[in-house]
């Protein structure tokens, strides 16, 4: 029997072929920027060289350099192989009918913007393809070779970037804007989803007048309240990494930097890095991301915000104490105990807070600043399958929600193994509205999911049934937001102790359980 394959699609830069996958044409490793490697290493994406034969697009492209160990250790699957040659992106659709005008899907990984790829399990575009619409992943460089701020950088001809992913992203925007009719999307009608890093891309990309014409919603899911670091403190981080490799200041050119091997930015110490935040300051990110959405400067498009009921599992792979920010609120006189009454031992007092603070108060921040531009709704997602249920008592980990928004739970473990009719219905009802936010710009009728109003703080509870909560935990986030700078400072005060190497394990799941859930932060 001979294999049915995909038609050939003919792009701006050259003709694709891709193969069927479960009845959907899916189209892998395609190039949507030249290598960054050599001269084009920290420089902005550049256009991709055309091809004049057909394509082979039948295998995922390479993933950017990272920790493997740490990317699986984290449950986010195995990113191999690997290179610094990793700009590709993946496309599922179920037609390649120019004239479909299916709404298109973009989906950021996350992983702190150190650990992911395109190609893990949890963002299989077969499901979301099978039920009409385009689903596009994307690599995009990660670690210092992706976030890198250096006096010898911003100096050169062309320079002033310190954001060399967010620029990728940008790219891979740009691609799909010339070429995915061809695969019977619609250009003007794509939303962006990202969870956790890939969140803070999406506000990110709210906030980049490049980006704006080139998307129309977003969802945002568990993005965290760390702010971006100052160009200014980066500068000293890639000036001490630099100096840490064995290159005096004084030697310190870009072309000097450039010779160095790639792989050896992974043994960096973690000191010297940025994650999980990006820089503000640069060319790229001139302003903070709140502070863009306070001067209503970011894109007029509705947004979806949310986070688990369990996002904390992942600030000890984040390099922060949840102890230390307990007693950071204690000394500015927060009053906890008000706000948490009866919860104890102090271990439980510290995650739940911390949870809270850098979690839960986000959506809410960024919805009541949103609604002055445009829509914006909120949820609180608190489903675990079935047979896990007892595995997970503090509630759903970061980044376990991902295969319930895609619908990929049968397709990543550990859900793949244990799934139950309730546990696929779920996964579809939550699917379900994300398609119908990406063809409507509404993910639901207002009774079932209301707007995130002024004066009516509503949540959609994602739990079985879900259940819209009004003022969800509006005591604890307002006293939060008053104090949310704290969070910042003691992370200042940290030093920034994420784990360049791979021992950052936020990679979508929860850090701590056994056979834990695929995804990526």
């Amino acid at each position: 029997m001979v294999q049915q394959s995909a038609p050939v699609v003919s792009t701006v830069e050259g003709q694709l072929q891709g193969v069927v996958e479960e009845g959907v044409y899916a189209f892998k490793g395609i190039p949507y920027a030249q290598p960054p490697v050599g001269a084009l290493r920290w420089r902005p994406p550049a256009p991709v060289v055309p091809w004049k034969n057909i394509r082979q697009a039948s295998t995922f492209g390479k993933s950017s350099l990272q920790s493997r160990e740490g990317c699986i250790a984290g449950g986010g699957g195995d990113p191999y192989p690997m290179s610094e040659d990793c700009l590709y992106l993946n496309v599922w659709t179920p037609r390649v009918d120019p004239q479909a005008k299916l709404p298109v899907i973009v989906w950021i990984h996350g992983g702190a913007y150190v650990l992911g790829a395109s190609g893990l399990p949890p963002y299989d575009g077969v499901p979301m393809a099978s039920r009409d619409a385009i689903l596009v992943t994307i690599n995009y460089r990660l670690g210092h070779l992706g976030f890198l701020a250096h006096p010898a950088l911003q100096k050169e001809p062309g320079g002033g970037a310190a954001n060399f992913g967010l620029l990728d992203q940008v790219a891979a925007l740009q691609w799909v804007n010339r070429n995915i009719a061809k695969f019977g999307g619609d250009a003007g009608n794509v939303t962006l989803m990202g969870q956790s890093a890939g969140a803070k891309s999406v506000l990110a990309l709210f906030c980049m007048d490049a980006a704006k014409p080139l998307f129309h919603r977003g969802v945002a899911m568990s993005v965290y309240g760390l702010d971006e670091m100052p160009l200014a403190q980066a500068q000293l981080k890639g000036e001490a990494l630099i100096r840490g490799m064995g290159v005096a200041d004084g030697a310190a050119t870009p072309e000097r930097m450039r010779q160095l091997p790639a792989e050896s930015f992974w043994q960096q110490p973690p000191e010297h890095s940025l994650a999980p935040v990006a820089v503000c300051g640069d060319t790229v990110l001139p302003q903070s991301i709140l502070s863009t959405f306070k001067a209503q400067q970011q894109a007029r498009v509705p947004l979806i915000l949310g986070s688990t009921s369990d996002d904390v599992s992942v600030m000890e792979a984040m390099g922060r104490d949840p102890m230390e920010i307990l007693q950071a609120l204690r000394d500015n006189n927060v009053p906890i105990g008000l706000l948490y009454p009866g919860v104890s031992p102090d271990e439980e007092l510290a995650r739940q807070v911390c949870r809270d603070i850098v979690f839960t108060l986000i959506p809410r921040q960024v919805a009541d600043l949103h609604l002055k531009v445009s829509d914006a709704w909120r949820f609180y997602f608190e489903y675990t399958a079935t047979e896990l249920r007892p595995e997970f008592p503090d509630g759903v980990p970061h980044g376990s929600d991902v295969p319930y928004f895609l619908d990929t739970v049968a397709r990543c473990p550990p859900t793949q193994d244990v799934l139950t009719d309730e546990d696929r219905a779920y996964s579809r009802q939550v699917s379900n509205w994300m398609l119908q936010f990406a063809r409507t710009g509404a993910p639901a009728s207002a009774t079932e999911w209301p707007k995130h109003q002024p004066g009516e703080d509503r949540t959609l509870r994602m739990q079985q049934p879900p259940k819209v909560e009004h003022n969800f935990m509006q005591l604890r986030l307002n006293a939060f937001l008053l104090a949310s700078a704290i969070i910042n400072s003691a992370d200042s005060r940290s030093g920034g102790k994420h784990d360049t190497r791979g021992n950052v394990r936020h990679t979508g799941a929860s850090p701590q359980k056994k056979n834990r859930p695929e995804g990526t932060t």
